[in-house]
């Protein structure tokens, strides 16, 4: 609908990634809860499994990742906080003991061979023989793939060469130290996260038969090879014996290197390589590393451990589940499915399991040259673990995943495809299996957070321009001096480049996240409200900017000069104040408008349509009565909901009754209008059964005052359900419906909302009538961006008509089977509205998420009408606009209702020339009739700095912001792209905007070295989490209106929102004190301890998962039980037991949900319990089951970009 809307996301750059494929959840239907089904979130590998209790390393509990990088992170090298883990140059100091290595915060030396380990790649291959060289050492290629391998399974012939194709690139330098604790987690659960096992939830093969998957979901697998071996630390540092799983047959290698290939981390080379890795590089170097330069092709074989490699010999460990066996399984040996998977770490969960096949798949990599043969490099790390294939299997250029064979094992790399585009070299002798990068070495979103925690302790004033505020994350308060809150504005770049050069050559997007009703916490003040009477608001005389801080007052405050265009304007007489010797108006502190960023102007007269005050605006309820939603127990829910909920509609004076007045209707096949007039003895019903011409039957007594007619109204919601509790009518109705409601509001002259409780696809005879589309071969083609399009023109049209009358639409779905989201939802995203949707709706798991979605729903604050323009000064302007309205112009965003949940993200490009002096302005004012029926402008002013130079601006970017823009990009660049130039074009974005960075303000290193800016560490990962998301890269189980609803969902979104969404919080609850939460543990499964129990939440969901070994008193705080075995994975909501434990837990789960736009249904998930896989899915830096990558490789995989970039 914007207009401005859609630039074709071409993937301009670079090879498309193909593999990308983000896991998805299976159908619930499969058996987890509907609620969840529908949803598929980010998915992570999550590893079914046993947590990691690898002896490698300690469990991953809760705890804090050792040592974590984090800290590293902040050591820079350089002064640029850089983050250089890679060998370190020769001259950096040397090594540190690789524990302590934390990440280095500069630069993280993925440079390692190019990474091989995506074979995803982006970008044009890496040096053929980068790739080669490790490729071989993964040999990913031999085994065959098993057969069984679902999805995945690479051909057996996949050509090793594949892999072998990144000739040995050098394993990246991460020098890496042995990875801490972390690595023994075992970072393989992903397993389960293959394909497979997403399946089978979803209606795959059982799960527990996959038997692992072990290795990550193929695709993922195979996307960045380089991963390699998955951080081997966590599995391998299972000793063998520790993988449950099936041994490996011998011809794998011997387990034992899965052990050591942790410590292969070679202990014998320092921790880092040896070239002492600039400090903070040190994480990073898993070999030994390369020589500082880059050179490793030619050292040693990229030690095993070095992530970079892609293909690194070595499965990833992550892999590890298949790695477990070491060596490389032929397929057929895998074990048996019966067989646990191998996991490394306790005692494999059932469901690991997958068939053998797929797990030989993953597992086996071609034995030989795999597994043993390799020799382990230094890090010896099991020759890759067969599973893995060599880290990923190379894939093909850029493809991640894509081509994986039906297994989730994925066996080798895919067949056909050529190594990252290079010449798949024959499979070379596998070199020593290169390390995995030690995921406890790159930077850390957990440690980002609480560093940020730690250094907001003051309230945020925003009287400093161009001051970055503290992250979403962050707990602060806010003191408005001047520029706008971030609670209602934050921007990706607090210095924007001065000219429009400056800005390509950087590809750091310039935009905004506007929230303009965003609520604020109790202890900051609303905006206040300025009435300057019949004259209305000042403004200027020529761009008509609104009367602002930034607006200088002159000749002795007769006239003021507008800070947006320079246009001078003369004060008017009533608004005349003197000037102090600074140039200031003596009343500028009591004025909202002239000290402040936000504040309210009372509009008059002019500012309404057609030149009256508005009316107050209704509300009218439209219910489905089909035979489904009688059915489900979803009218009678409604009506008994609706008798109480009626006495809180919104109003602006708590003491004052709401003048919003209420309607109702109900339908099928034909439409039922009641009259419900305050004089009536019983409520009336008129049919219209005219659906292709719709009109309402009555005027009077069809909008109400709900305390004027309560008793007819109650009478009426108590007759609905029994009257259509015999009904047989199956078939529904939807355009009619809308047009109903604005019919009504048109007749009332009044703006409002139409609350529409609807079931099924609507193929009854009437407009707006659809057919079922759904297909899943249209999947990854072409063609798949018109599923994400409206089948038909009838809705876009009828929403231009609802936003002309301010007539804002909430669909709540209660769908059972497909009833194309994509154009149901046209009407509700385009005038401002909200999709809930409650798949396979059970009236008892399901309610209590229904009835307070529907509550916030009904009484959140909400203007209507509203039209918002976002004005700059001279020298950039808002181009783009993204998000759940509608634009009739390039300019004006019109929203029929704008409630305080919902984001609009505005880009913006460069017109002329910026200066540092004057930094550059942007104010949004947002006409809109309040609940009360007020007619208000509501003003944010935003001020930020301009730099001539790069550093500047890397210095002040904010990366939860920038991927909040990204996400809506992308999202919406599916519906005129496939999902894979879409994702590539996202992946050589970031590969630029880093690429600039380290060729334009890094000290000098060797090419070995991945270096980010400190405020952009966690690029890369976020990044990843939004290519690996249901939308773009879907698993076989996620239904095409999930990945609709997602997509409208996200495009609302504001940043806090975003951020949870793709990098879900995890908390470990082993010891919880009231005032403070426990510190957040990193999204894999590697860090999930067996005995510990672990809260995770999205944003849309929370899951308590329980570890199969937890203590006995967790379990009676918690649930009231003695044992694991007695734990309902059934139950929604935690027992109330009074102990303190019980209490304090209750109290965050509901803290969690308070900060939430929609109501989060808990989940318990029990380890190894079915419902693990949809968990797992969360856990977003583990390898997806549709192929995305883990966070390892991804990094892997961005280092090699890079380094084409440079090249």
């Amino acid at each position: 609908m914007n207009v401005n809307q859609h630039t074709p996301m071409a993937s301009p750059y670079g090879q498309p990634q193909p593999g990308y494929g983000q896991p998805s959840y299976a159908p619930l239907d499969g058996g987890y809860p509907a609620p969840y089904a529908p949803y598929n979130g980010p998915a992570s590998a999550y590893q079914p499994g046993a947590p990691p209790q690898g002896p490698g390393r300690g469990p991953p509990t809760s705890g804090p990742p050792p040592v974590s990088a984090p800290q590293q992170y902040t050591q820079y090298s350089h002064s640029q906080g850089d983050m250089q883990n890679g060998p370190p140059t020769m001259t950096q100091a040397p090594p540190r003991p690789a524990v302590s290595q934390p990440y280095s915060q500069g630069a993280m030396n993925l440079s390692g061979p190019p990474h091989p380990s995506y074979p995803q790649h982006y970008g044009p291959p890496p040096s053929m023989q980068h790739v080669t060289n490790q490729m071989s050492g993964m040999q990913i290629t031999s085994g065959p793939p098993t057969p069984a391998g679902p999805g995945y399974a690479p051909p057996h012939s996949s050509q090793p060469p594949v892999s072998t194709a990144f000739p040995g690139a050098p394993p990246p330098s991460y020098t890496q130290a042995p990875p801490p604790a972390a690595s023994s987690a075992p970072t393989q659960p992903p397993t389960p996260s293959g394909p497979a096992a997403s399946q089978q939830y979803y209606g795959g093969p059982p799960p527990s038969q996959q038997p692992f998957n072990s290795s990550l979901p193929p695709t993922s697998q195979q996307q960045f090879t380089s991963s390699a071996p998955p951080p081997p630390s966590s599995q391998q540092s299972f000793s063998p014996s520790s993988y449950t799983g099936p041994v490996p047959p011998p011809t794998q290698a011997p387990a034992p290197p899965v052990s050591q290939p942790q410590q292969s981390f070679l202990p014998t080379q320092p921790p880092f390589s040896s070239a002492p890795p600039p400090v903070s590089q040190p994480a990073f170097m898993s070999g030994p590393p390369p020589p500082a330069q880059g050179s490793f092709p030619s050292q040693a074989p990229p030690p095993s451990s070095q992530p970079g490699s892609f293909p690194p010999p070595g499965p990833p460990p992550t892999s590890a589940p298949s790695g477990q066996y070491p060596g490389p399984m032929p397929p057929q040996q895998q074990p048996p499915p019966s067989q646990p998977p191998p996991y490394l770490s306790g005692p494999p969960p059932p469901r690991a399991q997958m068939p053998p096949t797929s797990m030989a798949q993953s597992n086996h990599l071609p034995p030989g040259p795999q597994g043993p043969t390799c020799p382990p490099g230094p890090m010896q790390q099991p020759p890759s673990q067969p599973g893995m294939q060599g880290g990923y299997p190379p894939q093909q250029n850029g493809a991640f995943g894509q081509p994986r064979g039906p297994q989730p094992g994925y066996a080798g790399p895919y067949p056909g495809q050529p190594n990252y585009g290079a010449p798949a070299p024959a499979p070379a002798p596998a070199p020593p299996a290169q390390k995995r990068l030690d995921p406890d070495a790159i930077p850390s979103p957990i440690q980002v957070i609480e560093d940020d925690k730690t250094k907001s302790t003051e309230p945020f004033t925003t009287g400093v321009r161009g001051q970055a505020p503290p992250l979403v994350t962050t707990n602060f308060q806010v003191k408005d001096q001047g520029n706008a809150s971030p609670r209602f504005v934050r921007c990706t770049a607090y210095n924007m480049p001065c000219t429009s050069d400056m800005a390509k050559q950087s590809q750091v997007p310039l935009a905004a996240v506007i929230k303009p009703l965003a609520t604020l916490p109790p202890d900051e003040t609303p905006p206040y409200l300025v009435d300057h009477g019949e004259g209305g608001p000042i403004r200027c005389n020529r761009c008509k900017a609104y009367m602002c801080p930034y607006m200088q007052f002159i000749e002795g405050g007769r006239r003021f000069q507008c800070g947006f265009c320079s246009c001078v304007t003369e004060v008017p007489p009533h608004y005349f104040q003197h000037l102090d010797h600074t140039g200031k108006r003596v009343d500028c502190y009591d004025r909202p408008e002239l000290s402040l960023g936000s504040y309210e102007f009372l509009a008059t007269v002019d500012y309404c349509k057609n030149n009256k005050l508005p009316q107050p605006p209704a509300f009218i309820f439209l219910i489905d009565v089909s035979y489904n939603a009688v059915k489900s127990g979803m009218v009678s829910i409604v009506c008994q909901e609706l008798k109480t909920l009626l006495d809180y509609l919104p109003r602006e004076n708590p003491e004052m009754d709401s003048v919003v007045r209420v309607g109702f209707v109900t339908y099928n096949k034909v439409l039922h209008f009641y009259n419900v007039k305050a004089s009536l003895a019983q409520p009336q019903m008129l049919v219209v059964s005219d659906v292709s011409d719709m009109f309402v039957p009555l005027l009077d007594g069809f909008l109400v005052n709900v305390n004027e007619s309560r008793l007819v109204i109650e009478s009426l919601l108590d007759q609905i359900p029994e009257m259509f509790a015999d009904t047989r009518e199956t078939e529904t109705v939807f355009g009619p419906v809308i047009q109903a409601g604005l019919e009504a509001l048109k007749a009332a002259d009044c703006a409002g909302k139409l609350f529409v409780f609807h079931t099924s696809l609507p193929i009854a005879e009437a407009p707006g009538k659809l057919k079922n589309r759904e297909d899943k071969k249209l999947i990854g083609t072409d063609k798949e961006k018109s599923l994400f399009q409206p089948q038909v023109g009838f809705y876009n049209t009828l929403a231009k008509e609802c936003v002309a009358q301010g007539c804002c639409v909430d669909l709540f779905l209660f769908p059972n089977q497909y009833v194309d989201v994509a154009t149901l939802g046209v009407v509700p995203v385009s005038t401002g509205g909200s999709v809930y949707k409650y798949t396979y709706f059970q009236a008892q798991s399901d309610q209590e998420r229904f009835l307070n979605d529907l509550r916030r729903d009904v009484q959140k604050p909400v203007g209507f009408d509203a039209v918002m323009r976002v004005r700059t000064s001279t020298g950039i302007r808002a181009t783009d606009f993204f998000g759940s309205f509608f634009m009739s112009n390039t300019t004006d965003v019109e929203l029929a209702g704008l409630d305080c949940d919902k984001a609009v993200t505005v880009e913006f490009k460069h017109d002329d020339k910026l200066s540092e002096e004057t930094g550059a302005l942007m104010q949004c004012a947002v006409l809109y009739t309040s609940c009360s029926g007020q007619r208000r402008l509501r003003i944010h002013n935003m001020a930020v700095n301009c730099c001539s130079q790069l550093a500047d601006l890397y210095r002040n970017c904010e990366t939860d912001t920038i991927i909040n823009f990204f996400s809506k990009y992308a999202f919406r660049g599916i519906l005129n792209n496939p999902t894979k130039a879409v994702r590539d074009t996202l992946v050589n974005q970031c590969a630029q905007i880093l690429a600039c960075y380290r060729k334009n303000c890094a000290s000098p290193s060797s090419a070995g070295q991945l270096i980010l800016p400190e405020c952009m560490k966690l690029l890369p990962v976020y990044l990843n989490c939004v290519l690996k998301s249901d939308v773009l890269m879907p698993g076989a189980d996620i239904s095409l209106d999930d990945r609709a609803y997602l997509r409208q969902l996200i495009s609302c979104m504001d940043v806090a929102e975003t951020h949870v969404f793709f990098y879900p919080r995890l908390l470990p609850l082993t010891k919880l004190e009231s005032g403070s939460l426990p510190v957040a543990v990193r999204n894999s499964e590697e860090r999930l301890s067996k005995g510990g129990v672990y809260l995770l939440e999205t944003g849309l969901h929370l899951f308590l998962w329980v570890g199969a070994s937890v203590q006995q008193e967790l379990l009676l705080n918690i649930f009231g039980t003695q044992s694991f075995s007695q734990i309902d994975p059934s139950m929604t909501s935690l027992p109330v037991l009074d102990n303190p434990f019980s209490q304090r837990l209750r109290e965050i789960v509901d803290s969690f949900r308070a900060q939430r736009s929609r109501y989060m249904k808990l989940m318990v998930v029990k380890q190894e319990d079915r419902a693990e896989l949809i968990f797992r899915h969360f856990l977003v830096e583990d390898k997806s089951n549709s192929g995305g990558a883990s966070y390892v490789d991804f990094l892997c995989h961005m280092h090699k970009e890079i380094r084409q970039l440079l090249s």
